[in-house]
């Protein structure tokens, strides 16, 4: 249990969030969301250190509480702009922190972390594939060394914005005799070179936001490597626990988020109500305010620390949330909710937008449980790592990977 707070520890808080209000409402001043672009917008807030407040300093940050980034986002979007996380969410959720905790040139960080910041470099996560879906360790994927640069060949799949991307995060098998978690390495590669190609996958929504990856004798800089070689691993799992934290942590006012379009369809069809869909919309809105509450105490005692395995809280209890929440509207809308004329295939809309309809949130909604961790991957982790319960017999964890069946 942490220690309580003294009033000297409560002063320096408010006054950190005080400084932070002070120079995002400047940022917003000199640069008016509804008027300047979008990169030109961001890029300010990078400047002044807004981008991540708990990064250093001259790399999007202050050195500062994690908690603190709630400040600046609402004053943003209160003025008009639009979250960072938003623009760019795997680069600004997942790659951020493991750039900045792992890059070995600074230089070379600072140069990856602006364009991310502002969206004109999108970043995607190369870790799944066919033969190794929940079990990220059992990548087959290989990078093999050639002077200062790897060559790598494989498979991934699932891959989010691949088609859109600058940079991708990739996990590669260096090792094949070494254990499944101790032979893998960890790379930023350039998504735009020779050898890599990109293929969409078409969701039952029409969208494509996902890819499969082919990887064929592409190259990646080894000063693109980020720790040891054989620690990749260890670089993954920051990258998981932030974006674990990413998907689950947006928190609003009360009534916000999915719930209020929930709130706003029981509104606008009262000749529909009945005491059961009133009882399941009541429910509904407690679990959603109760995880709201949940989050915001979380954010206002998060450090400049990285998150750990509690972050798989906040996914799985919002990702089933939001399925439940849009199987109510489906259920209040009756014969309407049938309608969905919009599966033309698009690559365009790579997000869920406010224009899209409930139908179509509905549809993406599936995929809640199983993008950034399935459900049940979270609560073995919760399981295990939190409750510190036994965790399943694992008969592979110290054999050579290349000695494990594979189907």
């Amino acid at each position: 249990m942490s220690p309580p707070a003294t009033t000297t520890d409560t002063l320096s808080a408010t006054s950190e969030a005080a400084r932070v209000e002070e120079a995002a409402r400047a940022v917003v001043a000199a640069h008016d969301p509804r008027t300047v672009s979008r990169e030109e917008l961001f890029g300010a807030l990078y400047d002044a250190g807004l981008a991540w407040v708990h990064h250093p300093e001259g790399l999007g940050g202050r050195g500062l509480s994690r908690g603190l980034q709630a400040v600046v986002d609402e004053i943003v979007t209160a003025a008009g702009g639009a979250r960072m996380f938003a623009v760019n969410p795997i680069g600004y959720g997942m790659g951020a922190p493991t750039v900045v905790e792992y890059g070995r040139d600074r230089e070379q960080v600072a140069a990856w972390l602006r364009p991310m910041a502002t969206g004109e470099e999108i970043w995607c996560q190369l870790f799944s594939e066919p033969g190794a879906g929940s079990d990220v360790a059992g990548l087959a994927s290989t990078a093999v060394p050639d002077g200062d640069e790897w060559v790598v060949n494989g498979q991934k799949v699932w891959t989010t914005l691949a088609h859109v991307a600058r940079w991708g995060m990739l996990v590669a098998r260096t090792d094949p005799d070494q254990p499944k978690h101790r032979g893998l390495t960890y790379f930023v590669i350039d998504m735009q070179q020779p050898g890599v190609e990109v293929r969409p996958l078409r969701q039952m929504t029409g969208q494509a936001e996902f890819n499969e990856v082919y990887l064929n004798d592409a190259r990646v800089l080894d000063a693109h490597r980020l720790g040891e070689v054989g620690a990749g691993w260890k670089v993954a799992i920051t990258t998981l626990m932030n974006e674990r934290t990413a998907i689950g942590g947006v928190t609003g006012p009360r009534g916000s988020g999915v719930i209020a379009e929930a709130l706003g369809l029981w509104r606008a069809h009262p000749e529909r109500h009945t005491p059961v869909l009133r009882d399941r919309l009541a429910a509904l809105w407690t679990r959603a305010e109760t995880h709201r509450l949940t989050l915001a105490r979380a954010r206002r005692t998060a450090t400049a620390g990285q998150p750990g395995p509690e972050g798989s809280v906040s996914k799985l209890v919002g990702a089933e949330l939001n399925q439940e929440v849009y199987e109510f509207c489906m259920d209040l809308l009756g014969p309407e909710a049938l309608l969905y004329d919009d599966y033309t295939m698009s690559r365009e809309r790579v997000h869920a937008d406010p224009g899209s309809t409930l139908q179509q949130r509905f549809l993406r909604s599936r995929a809640n449980t199983i993008e950034g961790g399935t459900s049940e991957v979270m609560r073995n982790i919760l399981g295990e790592r939190v409750l510190s319960l036994p965790g399943e017999p694992r008969s592979d964890s110290d054999r050579p990977w290349k000695e494990v069946p594979r189907g």
